[in-house]
């Protein structure tokens, strides 16, 4: 049960207003310094705005921080980081709230929501743009797409740069250019001891290194440059087809064998009543593909045939658009998810065979949430070519990623869907284990250690001992510093 829902709201706004009192007693001076000398926003849990603030995307983290600033410009991110180290409150970093696990809310800490960050900076003869933190991937992509540049994000436009950036980023472009940070040249970055850092390949390449995908452990990264493609059109959209352990093996062979422009998401459900859908196809299994193609459109057209000829599609949805376009299929509004629970699993395969299509078949069918997921996403191309060593994503060399989720009302559920979602995972097991970090929930230190195995944990954590010590920055999948506790 939540805070509120134990205690009442009123109840839980009076505890609220204790921290926030205790906080400023304790630290008053630092507390009275901080909102003297911080040019952007400071909202408590006395101000009109902060029932709207404190919400994060998934509305099940109902937690309630201390305070929240949203800093005008990286000097302000570096007083809320000297805040939080001197008064020894939690600090939580916000870019678009997109977090599974939570991360970027505090109950009673401070949260430093980047979204009044929003400058970007296009040099189009050059194809580079730098970005600040609080940018969404949506608003990037639509002033990029107006020069007919592009970097690959995610698939969703709401969610942040910055969280998407760091732990790796996966999305349309990633068989054609990889993953978001193999398109990224430099950084700024306040690191725990409130330094303002520029890293690059050749400025302080430790950390360049740590960032392009060890996530937000090292410091606040307010602004990004990015390497920039140019990209006219692509073909692209939605196609559904009826899943079937055969329809579902020859859409994954498709989408390996595809040419690299091409990437694909297979989102494998029990179709809801859309209206575009024939009313017969309501509650059976369906492949809701999201497809793009970078390039020619009758390139596009040619590559995308091996997939309307695996069945009948129920819709296509398929057509030549820009690439902004991609990111208006399902339009949503930031903070807009309700309260539902959510339980969700992530993990690499290295084949879908028929085996492993029928299993996902069987155990969706048998699922009970009103919404379950099977997402596919065929890797390879030009991710699968950047030496592992080159950056702190670990699993170039896997070919599927899948994430399994169950999305319910109510709390006292999840122990059900929770049992649902491992016995589905256990039945998917492949290779290695192995996790994309920025698909991860809450799931413990021996699931960061999957996202970040071997030399890679070594290395992230040699890197954490020497910009973050004391571990400030662990509001995230946490790595620790080298030789803590010993």
């Amino acid at each position: 049960m939540s805070q509120q829902g134990k205690f009442g709201s009123n109840a839980t706004a009076n505890v609220q207003k204790s921290t926030t009192a205790q906080v400023a007693a304790t630290n008053g001076n630092a507390l009275s310094q901080l909102g003297s000398t911080v040019k952007g926003q400071i909202i408590t849990p006395d101000d009109a705005a902060y029932e709207q603030a404190h919400r994060v995307f998934y509305g099940k983290h109902n937690r309630r921080p201390t305070l929240i600033v949203r800093p005008a410009d990286t000097a302000d991110v570096a007083r809320v980081v000297a805040f939080a180290r001197e008064t020894g409150l939690e600090l939580a970093v916000r870019g678009g709230g997109h977090s599974n696990a939570g991360h970027g809310t505090s109950e009673g800490g401070i949260v430093l929501d980047m979204s009044s960050m929003r400058q970007i900076d296009i040099d189009v003869e050059g194809r580079t743009a730098w970005a600040e933190g609080g940018l969404t991937a949506g608003a990037f992509t639509k002033a990029a797409g107006a020069h007919g540049l592009a970097v690959g994000f995610g698939d969703t436009g709401s969610v942040g740069i910055g969280g998407i950036t760091l732990g790796g980023g996966i999305g349309f472009l990633v068989r054609k250019y990889g993953l978001t940070i193999d398109n990224l040249l430099a950084a700024e970055i306040v690191t725990a001891d409130g330094q303002i850092l520029h890293v690059s390949e050749n400025s302080h390449p430790d950390l360049f290194w740590a960032i392009r995908g060890g996530g937000g452990n090292f410091g606040v990264v307010t602004r990004f440059q990015y390497r920039l493609h140019e990209i006219a059109n692509v073909v692209g959209g939605m196609m559904i087809l009826p899943a079937t352990a055969e329809t579902i093996t020859a859409f994954i062979a498709a989408a390996d064998a595809a040419p690299e422009e091409l990437s694909t998401i297979a989102n494998i459900m029990i179709a809801p009543p859309m209206p575009f859908l024939p009313a017969e196809v309501h509650g059976t299994p369906v492949i809701m593909g999201l497809l793009a193609y970078t390039g020619d459109t009758a390139a596009g057209e040619q590559a995308l045939a091996p997939f309307r000829a695996i069945a009948t599609p129920f819709a296509d949805m398929i057509r030549p658009m820009t690439y902004p376009e991609l990111f208006q299929l399902f339009p949503e509004e930031e903070g807009a998810r309700g309260p539902e629970q959510e339980v969700a699993r992530s993990f690499f395969l290295d084949r879908v065979d028929r085996q492993t299509a029928q299993a996902i078949v069987e155990h969706l069918q048998a699922g009970t949430a009103p919404m379950k997921v099977v997402q596919l996403r065929a890797l390879g191309g030009a991710m699968a070519r950047v030496p592992v060593e080159a950056t702190a994503f670990a699993h170039r060399e896997r070919r599927i990623m899948a994430v399994l989720v169950a999305i319910y009302e109510r709390a006292e559920e999840t122990p059900f869907h929770a049992a649902w979602i491992t016995g589905f995972t256990a039945a998917l097991k492949q290779g290695a284990a192995g996790v994309y970090v920025n698909f991860m929930s809450d799931e413990g230190a021996a699931r960061v250690r999957d996202a970040y195995p071997g030399a890679t944990w070594d290395r992230l954590a040699a890197v954490k001992a020497q910009y973050d010590p004391t571990n400030l920055f662990r509001r995230n999948q946490n790595v620790t510093p080298a030789n803590e506790g010993k």
